[in-house]
């Protein structure tokens, strides 16, 4: 009898192995295998979009080497704050503000390949034309939450769900618990989580993390707070955490502030460290050892500064390479 994962032969009786990444066999006999979900990547990093100059650019960094980003492909539009999402082998740009002259708009969900260096595709619309909202990943669906929609007009609470098995349009399936946009998203092997984000129009600024289940449509629940009320913060997810980093405060000021909220636990978040900048509209990218935080805007304008911190324990970020433009509003991927 053999053991398949993925349809390749890791274990057979004659004791021969195609494929052992992740399994790990004992003295005892005892067979232990390790993964890692779609909100967590072992090769690269990625970014997408942004602003200034309403960018279609896709950049690539490594994981396995701190190292400045290479440019990979191009999105269908350029734009920025644009919800991302990352399945096992694609990543996915939902929605995104355009550029001139009509500053436009757009539902389009991009799809871009991991193992090769190409442009995107147009494979689908969210329900709405929308920027600002978070992006979460299940094993098997994409998500976009909160946002803007000149549509509505205003900014939306809706849930958009989208399938990686098929290019197709997404579908509104449930809301969050506020409605607001400029909002970071996190996921666990259950759950989405959408954190922090704005209400502009009033100045006013949310704390709150919602959660909702990825086996089922349903409305998300507060279950925390961050430790400071901010729009446009990065997210990162561990297999046993959240992450919020950087962000703006209403003043306005830009922070560094990296939280970090549980998982297994309904709690508020704590601050566990700090970027190595001040900044805000950052892309969140994870690997299942550490946290990044690409890009972003200072006062004093944007930046291409990658930052990199520890899962495993609560410390400041450092910075490890740059993306090949400055920009703000980036949408973070990983595989």
């Amino acid at each position: 009898m053999a053991f398949k994962s993925n349809g390749s032969i890791i274990v057979t009786d004659g004791r021969e192995f195609d494929n052992i990444a992740n399994v790990t066999i004992q003295n005892s006999g005892n067979l232990t295998i390790t993964s890692s979900d779609t909100f967590q990547g072992t090769v690269a990093g990625f970014t997408a979009g942004g602003y200034p100059g309403y960018s279609n650019t896709i950049d690539k960094f490594l994981f396995s080497t701190d190292s400045n980003a290479t440019d990979v492909g191009d999105l269908t539009v350029g734009g920025y704050l644009g919800a991302g999402e990352s399945s096992s082998t694609h990543g996915y740009l939902a929605g995104r503000r355009g550029g001139p002259p009509t500053y436009p708009y757009t539902n389009i969900i991009d799809k871009f390949s991991f193992t090769t260096n190409a442009n995107a595709t147009d494979v689908g619309d969210t329900s709405l034309i929308n920027r600002g909202a978070a992006g979460q990943s299940s094993s098997t669906n994409g998500y976009a939450t909160g946002g803007f929609s000149p549509s509505i007009p205003g900014i939306t609470s809706r849930m958009d769900k989208f399938p990686f098995a098929t290019d197709a349009n997404a579908t509104n399936i449930a809301s969050l618990t506020q409605a607001r946009e400029l909002v970071a998203g996190q996921s666990s092997f259950t759950s989405g989580y959408t954190s922090g984000g704005a209400n502009p129009g009033s100045g006013v600024n949310f704390n709150t993390v919602d959660k909702f289940p990825f086996s089922a449509d349903t409305n998300a629940t507060d279950v925390g707070d961050l430790t400071q009320a901010r729009s446009q913060p990065a997210s990162q997810s561990s297999t046993t955490h959240g992450y919020s980093s950087g962000g703006q405060i209403p003043t306005p000021s830009y922070v560094n502030t990296i939280d970090k909220f549980s998982f297994s636990t309904d709690a508020n978040a704590t601050d566990v460290g700090d970027l190595t900048q001040a900044r805000t509209g950052a892309g969140g990218q994870s690997s299942t050892t550490f946290g990044y935080s690409s890009g972003g805007t200072l006062p004093s304008g944007s930046v291409n500064t990658i930052d990199k911190f520890p899962f495993s324990t609560d410390s400041n970020a450092t910075n490890v390479g740059s993306l090949t433009q400055i920009g703000q509003g980036v949408s973070g991927h990983q595989n």
